[in-house]
């Protein structure tokens, strides 16, 4: 007999709602949910496909145990013995920081993977962490402390109330949103044409979010920063600035004309390789815009001035009035947040707090370039000791991080590898123990990171729809016992992490005073808490604790585990509002326009206006049927055009004498691939387009879709040397390559 279930989608940063159809234990549809309070019924191909996702036979069901050289199927029990007999000897006999943590992209993905590891990390006291943010977002978070004190506050475009939209580098048509949650995010901007706003895209590719733009600027690579600095330039030089309601909350107004006194339309427009009229419209336009959003990605995170591109997209919002008004880009308020603080100076946001051994690399918001890590294992220094054993929770750097030959070849090298991941993988196939945790369905599900991103205000929470298959392990119970084991506590009951962390948080809430409970006894509250699991107890006391909680009955209206699963649908919590001065972290208690580590970069972005790229420049590309490298090993969402081909304008072809679908041999500094080429007038000339995550050819894995068709790995074409300098973000797109033909 068949039933249905509810579940919201972990398979982009869109988060909509579905209905599931169930047989037995096994999903055999999804449609979207049209009662969902933030989707309201929206479902792309990945949401369709959920059932292949979940369903997928490769993925594992029981851990793996390296024994004799192979790995094999163990108990729970056996897996978790061998994790920490692994790890103990590397951290006593050299330190913490020999332990390294890589945390991927899928961890945002689910409940656990945002409750965990936090507390790994705090139970391993190692400052070798390298996550999938520096090969993607971080410029956005450092940009976002150095401006406003706190790199998690990144304010969102004002989607279903803009009357202007600046796009840089993004193309939601194909992603759903990044650092901007926003279920039919492509409805949102047919909206907004429909209602006479103007959407405007920089991308040097005609992506489909470009066709739908009023104007698209084919900008060349790598040079974001260099535009957005003139258009800055032009709204001080034209009097066009306008900070309006901003002003009492902005410092270092004047010290930013001067700053960027150099960066004139005329200056930037030979590097930009668009008319200097065109970027002096852009400025005027937004400028005139009754309201108006600057938002960029990606595309814009993953270049050399990455940091410096991300801070002005903030600066052009600003000095147009835009930041922090309906219509703008405001700042989410999410159910989980901490209570708000009263407003006023703060700790400030700091970099380079340490460094990477090797490449001496600062860290920024606690991590490590990515990039480094192959470095890390497997060169010997005077300084510390190498990373000789590695915990992966969701993480597939092999193909995610530049050089994956190199990195390949250190993980080989380790004394100990755990990995937490379904698939065995590029990566995993290294690995000492691999522990799986189980499919979606069998999961509960709430986006604390994606809903601080969120273009409305709401909170939603989905138990699982199917119960745990025996001989499986809630991924919440398998990350437990994996802190237990690294914290030298192997054996304890793996509720006693939770206990640990509900204590933790309660006895400091009661000490707060600006807290709803601030005063209380912390063990009269933790007996207040409901939830049938660890994780529910935690999720009820975040939301209690919340700004729209209710502070453990001091506000009796307000959130709570219980009211939240009376609202399957999830609860509405309204419009983006504005907060100014209250999210500000800032030392002066403002945000600071110009701070040093920015001002201190900016003769580097003055040096790339004489900057010409010689021949061809590489830029990666999305597609709306996959997410990184995890979504390859499922057919339906495989094939059409979600294939590793490489694109290039027809004039490149003829000139190097490419023919539609022969091999071309790409050559790039760390090692060079072979693709088919696909001739298109959709990317602009002198750049060629390859996608992200492909590359599943190499022998151990147990991905039998993905290795029928494999692909390329992009990232093979880089050396790691390539960073952003604030962030520590890997250079991924306007890079140099040469192009062979082959016959």
């Amino acid at each position: 007999m068949s039933r249905t279930a509810l579940r919201i989608c972990p398979l982009c940063e869109a988060t909509c709602g579905l209905t599931l159809t169930i047989e037995g234990t096994r999903v055999t549809g999804a449609r979207g949910d049209r009662d969902d309070v933030f989707s309201k019924g929206f479902i792309c191909p990945k949401g369709a496909s959920f059932g292949a996702v979940d369903g997928d036979p490769d993925r594992l069901r029981t851990p793996l145990v390296r024994r004799d050289g192979a790995l094999r199927e163990a108990t729970w029990e056996e897996a978790f013995d061998a994790v920490a007999a692994g790890l103990r000897p590397v951290v006593e006999e050299h330190g913490p920081d020999a332990v390294g943590v890589v945390l991927g992209n899928p961890n945002v993905h689910t409940m656990a993977g945002a409750l965990y590891p936090s507390v790994l990390l705090g139970a391993l006291r190692t400052r070798s962490l390298f996550t999938a943010s520096t090969v993607d977002q971080m410029p956005k978070h450092v940009s976002s402390g150095l401006l406003f004190g706190d790199p998690n506050a990144i304010p969102v475009p004002d989607l279903d109330h803009t009357d202007h939209l600046l796009l840089i580098g993004a193309n939601p048509l194909e992603s759903n949103g990044s650092l901007c949650t926003a279920p039919d995010f492509p409805g949102k901007l047919k909206a907004l044409k429909a209602r006479g706003g103007r959407l405007t895209v920089v991308d040097p590719r005609r992506t489909r979010t470009a066709k739908l733009a009023d104007r698209h600027l084919a900008i060349r690579p790598g040079t974001d920063a260099l535009l957005l600095a003139a258009m800055a330039h032009t709204l001080f030089a034209e009097d066009l600035a306008d900070l309006g309601q901003l002003a009492p909350h902005v410092e270092g107004l004047d010290e930013l004309r001067g700053a960027l006194a150099d960066f004139s339309p005329e200056a930037v427009a030979p590097a930009c390789d668009l008319d200097a009229g065109v970027v002096r419209a852009l400025a005027r336009e937004l400028a005139a815009a009754p309201t108006a959003a600057v938002y960029a990605r990606i595309g814009s995170c993953t270049v050399p001035h990455g940091t410096l591109a991300s801070w002005l997209v903030d600066v052009l919002n600003i000095l147009t009035g835009n930041l922090d008004r309906p219509g703008g880009a405001l700042f989410p308020r999410a159910a989980t947040d901490r209570t708000p603080r009263p407003a006023g100076p703060g700790r400030g946001f700091a970099l380079g707090r340490w460094h990477s051994r090797v490449g001496r690399h600062p860290e920024a918001k606690g991590e490590l370039p990515l990039s480094a890590l192959a470095e890390e294992i497997d060169t010997a220094t005077e300084e510390g000791t190498p990373v000789r054993a590695l915990i992966a929770v969701a993480a597939n750097p092999v193909l995610s991080a530049p050089d994956g030959d190199r990195l390949d070849k250190a993980l080989g090298s380790l004394d100990f590898m755990v990995s937490v991941d379904p698939y065995l993988n590029e990566t995993s196939r290294h690995a000492h123990v691999v522990l799986p945790p189980p499919p979606p369905s069998q999961s509960p599900h709430h986006d604390f990171a994606f809903n601080t991103l969120a273009v409305r205000n709401q909170v939603r929470y989905t138990r699982p729809a199917v119960p745990l298959e025996p001989g499986r392990m809630a991924e919440s119970e398998i990350l437990a016992r994996l802190i237990l084991a690294a914290a030298g506590m192997h054996g304890a009951d793996p509720g006693a992490v939770d206990t640990m962390v509900v204590d933790q948080t309660l006895g400091k809430a009661v000490q707060d005073e600006h807290s709803p409970v601030h005063g209380r006894d912390p063990r009269d509250l933790a007996a207040l808490l409901t939830g049938d699991t660890g994780p529910e107890r935690r999720l009820d006391l975040m939301l209690r604790l919340g700004p729209y909680g209710d502070g453990f009955g001091a506000r009796p209206d307000g959130l709570t585990l219980e009211k939240l699963l009376a609202h399957p649908h999830g609860i509405d919590l309204g419009p983006l509002r504005p907060r100014l001065p209250q999210p500000l972290k800032t030392r002066s208690g403002k945000v600071e326009l110009l701070p040093e580590p920015i001002a201190a970069d900016l003769p580097r972005l003055r040096r790339a206006l004489a900057e010409r790229p010689e021949g061809l420049v590489l830029v990666g590309r999305r597609h709306l049927r996959s997410n990184n490298s995890w979504m390859h090993n499922v057919p339906a969402l495989t094939g059409g055009s979600n294939r590793c081909t490489l694109h290039i304008h027809p004039d490149d072809a003829a000139r190097i004498g490419v023919l539609d679908g022969a091999a071309v041999r790409v050559k790039g500094a760390g090692g060079e691939v072979v693709a088919p080429a696909e001739v298109t007038d959709g990317v602009r000339p002198g750049v060629v387009s390859l996608p992200h995550g492909w590359g599943h050819d190499r022998p151990g894995t147990r991905l039998s879709h993905a290795t029928a068709d494999p692909g390329v790995n992009v990232n093979q074409l880089l050396d790691g040397s390539l960073l952003d300098p604030l962030s520590g973000n890997a250079v991924l797109n306007g890079i140099p390559v040469e192009l062979v033909a082959l016959p």
